[in-house]
């Protein structure tokens, strides 16, 4: 007889719980699918008995602690009860055999005491089959509690049908306990789900009313955004929660503080193992957070900020954008207009002003708490105006060189353009000109607030 394993498997199926709050909802109905394994292994010896009976008689008895909840429905699918496991049809002996409905304990637990194992062991065909198990709901937690004692025996990938539920957003990860487990099966379930090895029965027992316990409550838990100091003080951004798994967004939550100054709580589903990013500017990010069930959770993130203040001198009727970027790096964070304020993780910045000519501002240092204000010149203004059309460049003298600034539009006569204080040339060629010869230059010097005007 091959080695076999019980495991326990639960997963969550929420239609809209994405991207919402679960204190912003209504109470979510709870429907709890139990799949049996009634495969012939279950007949085999555990500790004060056969596993099938042993495996049944601890159900029934969980199943008692959620007699007359009205917040719960239950449903039961059995495998490998309705043929030998010597017979063809084995891998596709799956079967609802009582549908959801509430108030059902009992109903459950007769039919369970009518189950024999005579099977083998289709964990992906059950799984696939409990998808379409749950009617429509708007609003329901769907739990899967599948119940085994052997891996997968007909071919299938109950992995791959995991990843695929969790990708359409059906179900949340799973939990897998195992009974009497070979230790080397264990990773064999942990691309399925929280893995838990029940060793004996009083574990096994144990374990399962802490899943369905889990199953049934929400956890609550704060995000601390730390400063420098360590201390959670920084707030108003938002944080993305995302599946680490499967990379779906499950939450969006602007971070705030309460009465007392404090991280508000937040309730979140306890099956996920999450990452965060918090939005600030880098973000910054947080993966394989898992939330404890029964307790108060904190999560630390570094995320210390300042202020950057980008301000230009005297009346400017259009503002330039600021490309920020990491000190040393050519990636663009942000682009930020000057005249406003802009919060930043601390630490040192490079910035690019969009004017004419652009300016390159480096080490530019945010500090805890602190605004760093950087003031741009304020430009001149020039206006050139040409009688006829051609090609006109704008340069600017420096470094005993020129360096090109700006080319007018060929077919226009005339142009406004802000320039930054300093010494230029504007060079211009009629575009019916056949000779070089017929180029012109003009000098001009741009100051703060001032304005200039040449003509071709």
């Amino acid at each position: 007889m091959k080695l076999k394993l019980t495991l326990l498997f639960v997963i969550f199926l929420s239609a809209n719980a994405f991207g919402q709050r679960p204190s912003d909802r209504t109470q979510p109905l709870n429907r709890i699918l139990f799949i049996y394994n009634a495969s012939n292994s279950m007949n085999g010896s555990w500790e004060s008995g056969k596993k099938n009976l042993i495996a049944k008689k601890l159900i029934s008895e969980t199943l008692d602690s959620l007699k007359g909840n009205p917040n719960v429905e239950l449903a039961l699918r059995v495998y490998g009860h309705q043929y030998d496991y010597r017979q063809g049809q084995v891998c596709d002996d799956s079967k609802l055999e009582v549908p959801f409905a509430k108030y059902n304990v009992d109903k459950i637990k007769k039919k369970l005491n009518t189950i024999q194992a005579k099977g083998t062991t289709p964990i992906a065909k059950s799984l696939e089959m409990a998808e379409n198990d749950f009617p429509p709901c708007a609003d329901c937690r769907n739990i899967i509690i599948l119940i085994t004692d052997g891996i997968e025996e007909c071919d299938g990938d109950p992995c791959a049908v995991s990843r695929f539920l969790q990708s359409r957003g059906i179900v949340l990860k799973p939990f897998v306990i195992g009974i009497g487990l070979d230790p080397n099966f264990k990773k064999t379930f942990e691309c399925i789900g929280n893995f838990f090895d029940a060793s004996d029965e009083k574990t096994f027992k144990n374990v399962l009313g802490i899943v369905i316990s889990q199953a049934l409550n929400s956890t609550s838990a704060q995000v601390n955004l730390l400063d420098v100091d360590q201390r959670p003080n920084e707030t108003n951004v938002n944080m993305t929660f995302y599946d680490t798994y499967t990379k779906k967004i499950i939450y969006n939550f602007i971070h705030a503080l309460n009465s007392k100054g404090l991280p508000d709580t937040l309730k979140l589903e306890p099956l996920y193992t999450y990452g965060i990013q918090v939005h600030t500017i880098p973000p910054v990010f947080k993966d394989s957070i898992t939330i404890t069930p029964g307790i108060h959770n904190i999560i630390g993130i570094p995320a210390a900020q300042g202020f950057l203040n980008i301000k230009i001198n005297g009346l400017v009727k259009n503002n330039f954008d600021v490309i920020i970027r990491k000190k040393g790096e050519m990636k663009t964070l942000h682009v930020q207009e000057t005249n406003t304020t802009e919060k930043y993780l601390v630490g040192k910045y490079d910035l690019e002003v969009l004017c004419h000519p652009r300016m390159i501002i480096e080490d530019v240092e945010v500090l805890q708490s602190h605004t760093t204000t950087i003031d741009i010149p304020s430009p001149g203004i020039i206006t050139i105006l040409r009688s006829t059309h051609g090609r006109t460049d704008i340069y600017l003298e420096k470094d005993n060189g020129l360096e090109w600034v700006y080319q007018l539009a060929e077919k226009s006569k005339s142009e406004n353009l802000y320039l930054q204080p300093g010494n230029y040339r504007v060079i211009h060629k009629p575009k019916s000109a056949v000779s070089s010869s017929f180029t012109t230059e003009e000098r001009v010097t741009i100051k703060s607030g001032s304005s200039a005007i040449i003509r071709f």
